[in-house]
């Protein structure tokens, strides 16, 4: 008898899982309209997302003008997130706080909007136009509900979407570096300064652009030369102001001696020839 125990278990098992999936199949070919709303939020109530959104798909356009839409509709756009459709729930969301305004979960699915289009934010390498769309959002949340008690959550994701495009802004001008595109380099190092003028990556930044410009100078055709090397003295002179104790000091320094001698040297060749 003791053998045939786990078969036993296994068809009970079975029978109960075709007997929900049947409950469940026959709900979605159901006409009614309440019976089907009552088990919609009994699924989402036990977390069966997919199952609750599935059923409130196919009620909200049945719901409308019934008080129960707009609760559907708030708990569809939830059930999108909960899957991790980031980017259909952050529609959803949006189309329910412009659909009620004056709700009492309005403010909720204006932040939600805001967190779907944050977890959406690709990975630094990749394009950021969700990012840059994502801090959007963000701050009209903040200008729109500024005591909200998600304030402090809201205002963290928009730090870590900033610190997101600070480090794509400054890989991208450390490969321009590092693939000797060095008048590219500068451009973007510069930009980076402007950008993010209280970055970690400040005094990398600073010495980098340094060090570009030294590069480009000295590969630079003669009559570019001079110029192009006063331009790195001041850089130097900007980065030893900036970070006097930097670990790079000595290199700097190297670049701006050199830099200071073929000045010189065309200065006096310059002179020499007038």
């Amino acid at each position: 008898m003791l053998s045939f125990r786990p078969a036993f278990f296994l068809l009970l098992l079975s029978t109960l899982l075709l007997g929900s999936c049947s409950g469940y199949q026959k709900l979605l070919k159901s006409t009614d309209v309440n019976k089907k709303y009552e088990a919609a939020i009994q699924y989402y109530d036990k977390g069966d997302f997919f199952k609750a959104g599935t059923l409130l798909e196919e009620l909200i356009p049945l719901l409308k003008g019934r008080p129960e839409a707009e609760k559907a509709q708030f708990y569809f756009a939830n059930t999108n997130y909960r899957q991790r459709n980031y980017t259909l729930s952050a529609f959803y969301f949006k189309n329910f706080h412009d659909t009620y305004p004056n709700s009492e979960y309005a403010q909720e699915a204006y932040f939600m909007q805001a967190k779907s289009l944050f977890k959406d934010s690709p990975e630094y390498q990749l394009d950021q136009t969700n990012t840059y769309t994502a801090i959007e959002v963000i701050q009209e949340f903040l200008n729109r509900y500024p005591e909200s008690r998600f304030r402090a959550e809201v205002e963290g994701m928009s730090q870590e979407l900033q610190k997101k495009l600070e480090t794509k802004a400054f890989t991208g001008a450390r490969l321009y570096y590092d693939l000797r595109y060095y008048q590219s380099a500068v451009t973007a190092f510069t930009g980076f300064q402007q950008g993010y003028p209280a970055s970690p990556y400040g005094e990398q930044a600073a010495f980098l652009k340094l060090s570009a410009q030294y590069d480009l100078a000295h590969e630079s055709v003669e009559n570019k030369q001079q110029e192009r090397y006063l331009e790195a003295i001041a850089f130097y002179q900007s980065f030893i102001d900036a970070f006097p104790q930097s670990k790079s000091l000595k290199e700097a320094e190297r670049m701006y001696d050199l830099a200071r001698t073929a000045v010189d040297k065309m200065k006096t060749a310059g002179t020499a020839a007038n």
